[in-house]
């Protein structure tokens, strides 16, 4: 993605391996925009895991990479161990144990383990595997690239010349790597010259649309206007919004679809005002081991989330943390809900527009 970085334009990724000899992460820390682009640097897999957890990164595709290249770390810490697949094990299980809803940071890691385990049986030295994981890592990260450019081409086929787009929350390259999921398709779009107008979700409590997507598109010179959550339905109801295009932290078999809380009402607002809604998703995203969204966990996150609000003070130049509640509200926060198949357009992969569940079946049952 194009980034302003100490007044030079430059392009970046959300994660990245820095120095493939010691294990060296960065990633950009998505707590601090769009007020600082800071790097955070992780040295060994309990830092990859916190950064996980504590949200430096987020976006299910981007925690997916970040874990793959976390194994690839491990794999460096216990190559000396006598017990190396166990050990290994072990660290994945903690890279595994930060966040439950985004499918990618199980379906990378364990493929990592299982290349690992796969060449170990196979007769193939530590150093050997240390070599490959950190190979399939690096590969990994440049496939899920390729699917979201191609997920942005037949995207972008969806728009049409001056259309406005409804986006919630953050689908962009900081949730994806690179180039983004839903954002993908508008960037195609801007670039092959559309006019488009994109309507960006606040995305309460984390504010990944105000935060981190209003300042992907400022970066790229896509126009936009930020708007409150409870905005959406009203701009539906009057002809404002021409689509809908979301991404996804994982999506069941039937087709249902966990993404950002408030997703589904969204969804529900679309189909009421016949606005179409679209899913934009790496097959990375997609988790064959589940028949419907009922299955899929959805992760509550501290209630500070909501009773505090973060945000940078002209007159300081501080970020700073202010609450906005009684002193002890009671706070559900769940981060996540399900919007279910019956209700998506169609679900835009590497591989195609998917608009059923036999399209579903036979694109994900035809990966290796």
């Amino acid at each position: 993605m194009k980034v302003l970085f100490n007044g030079k334009k430059i392009d970046l990724r959300a994660v990245w391996l820095e120095n493939a000899e010691k294990g060296i992460i960065k990633m950009i820390d998505q707590r601090m925009l769009p007020w600082k682009l800071v790097l955070y640097e992780s040295k060994k897999t309990e830092e990859t895991a916190w950064a996980i957890k504590k949200m430096v990164v987020r976006g299910a595709p981007t925690i997916g990479i970040t874990g793959a290249y976390g194994v690839y770390q491990a794999a460096l810490e216990v190559a000396e161990s006598k017990n190396f697949l166990e050990e290994l094990t072990k660290k994945v299980r903690i890279l595994q144990n930060t966040r439950p809803t985004a499918v990618n940071l199980f379906n990378m890691t364990e493929h990592m383990l299982n290349e690992a385990k796969k060449h170990y049986s196979s007769g193939a030295t530590v150093k050997e595997i240390v070599d490959i994981l950190r190979n399939t890592a690096e590969k990994l990260a440049e496939q899920e690239i390729k699917a979201n450019e191609k997920i942005g081409e037949l995207g972008n086929s969806l728009i049409e010349n001056n259309s406005s787009i409804l986006t919630h929350c953050n689908a962009g390259a900081l949730a994806a790597v690179d180039y983004g999921t839903a954002l993908a398709p508008i960037r195609k779009a801007h670039y092959s010259g559309k006019r488009i107008l994109v309507y960006v979700d606040e995305t309460r409590p984390w504010l990944q649309g105000a935060r981190l997507t209003a300042w992907e598109l400022e970066m790229e010179g896509i126009p936009y206007f930020l708007i409150p959550d409870n905005v959406a339905g009203l701009l539906m109801s009057e002809g404002q919004v021409d689509i809908v295009i979301v991404g996804a932290d994982r999506i069941a078999m039937n087709g249902d679809v966990a993404n950002k809380i408030g997703t589904y009402k969204l969804a529900v607002l679309a189909k009421e005002n016949k606005v179409p809604f679209y899913v934009a998703a790496p097959l990375s995203t997609f988790d064959p081991k589940i028949k419907t969204g009922k299955e899929i966990p959805i992760e509550e996150r501290s209630k500070d989330e909501v009773i505090y609000v973060r945000g940078f003070d002209d007159t300081t130049g501080k970020i700073i943390r202010v609450r906005i509640t009684p002193l002890n509200a009671r706070v559900k926060n769940p981060v996540f809900d399900v919007t279910p198949n019956k209700y998506i357009t169609g679900i835009i992969t590497e591989r195609g527009i998917l608009r059923s569940q036999e399209d579903i079946k036979r694109v994900v049952n035809s990966l290796d």
